[in-house]
């Protein structure tokens, strides 16, 4: 069983109504941005999508909205993160029979397992559930960092087929990238794209891309695609300022809503314990934003200008 992963494949937030329930529609609305931005996939109950904060139920039904809404048109992925190996099973069992391609595994978080007790726990899902597999190594959420002997362990299984390698460190990127090339190579650390994309990574799960899928994609197209780290340095410059915000002000998912919001999504609060962003972090953010797209649209417009201006050529 294979699934093709590739490209820019966001995890998907989740949109509230007032009173902190789930907006199922606005959430359907979000897919089918998506859809219609040429994305390559959708995770359904990551992070950004604040799974840790939805019962069993609302993960499921999330799941099934977006398999009714994607109808196989690309990759849909389901989060199964929980602490019990057991939960994790059953949801991954059950996201399953809704009909998803693949499943995203992360450490359990707050039991901080041993390296053997992490592998153990992934063959488990693993065996039960036999999807695809994406690894996710958030140590910085989960308290606990996949290792090489963690990889060691898992590596001959078919079915770990790709890793959203989130811990920051760049020698986890080289490591991943020369010692376990078989798992395809996914930035989970936003403002460390380019440097992905030089090591080979195959795409980017990245947080922002349900805000922003247009100028995520144009710096995959570019370093991945046409090989161009010329352009590709000059959207990721453009880039770095709103990613950096994102990723040093401890308001991920906030700032992710707020980037949704702007670009005239549903998406309501959060829920507690998290708050949304304060009215000076909204204005700084509204600031990188607009920012941001204009020197990206200018980078991308000299480029068609110049594929676009003919040459001259001189007979003798």
């Amino acid at each position: 069983m294979s699934v093709e992963m590739k490209g820019i494949i966001p995890p998907v937030i989740t949109p509230y109504h007032d009173d902190l329930t789930i907006d199922y529609k606005g959430f359907a609305a979000v897919l089918e941005h998506l859809l219609a931005s040429g994305v390559d996939g959708v995770i359904v109950g990551g992070t950004t999508g604040e799974y840790y904060l939805h019962t069993i139920e609302e993960r499921l039904e999330l799941i099934k909205v977006a398999n009714q809404v994607v109808r196989g048109r690309i990759p849909l992925i389901a989060g199964v993160g929980g602490i019990r190996t057991d939960q994790c099973i059953d949801i991954g069992l059950r996201a399953k029979a809704i009909g998803v391609d693949a499943i995203l595994i992360s450490s359990p978080y707050y039991a901080v397992p041993t390296q053997t007790e992490l592998a153990n726990h992934a063959i488990q899902i693993d065996e039960a559930v036999n999807l695809p597999i994406i690894l996710y190594n958030y140590p910085g959420r989960t308290g606990t960092c996949m290792e090489s002997e963690f990889f060691d362990i898992i590596s001959n299984r078919p079915n770990f087929q790709a890793i959203k390698e989130s811990s920051g460190r760049l020698d986890m990127v080289h490591m991943l990238a020369q010692q376990y090339p078989q798992l395809s190579l996914f930035c989970g650390a936003d403002d460390q794209a380019l440097e992905f994309f030089a090591w080979n990574a195959r795409g980017w799960v990245c947080g922002a891309g349900t805000a922003l899928p247009q100028e995520h994609i144009a710096l995959y197209e570019s370093c991945v695609l046409n090989n161009d780290f010329n352009t590709g340095r000059q959207i990721m410059s453009a880039m770095l300022p709103f990613l950096e915000f994102l990723e040093l002000h401890g308001k991920f998912t906030q700032s992710v809503k707020f980037a949704c919001k702007y670009a005239g999504l549903p998406t309501g609060s959060v829920r507690p314990p998290l708050q949304p962003l304060s009215e000076q972090e909204q204005e700084s953010l509204t600031g990188l934003i607009a920012e941001m797209k204009s020197s990206i649209d200018q980078i991308l417009s000299g480029q068609e200008n110049r594929l676009s201006t003919p040459t001259l050529s001189v007979v003798r």
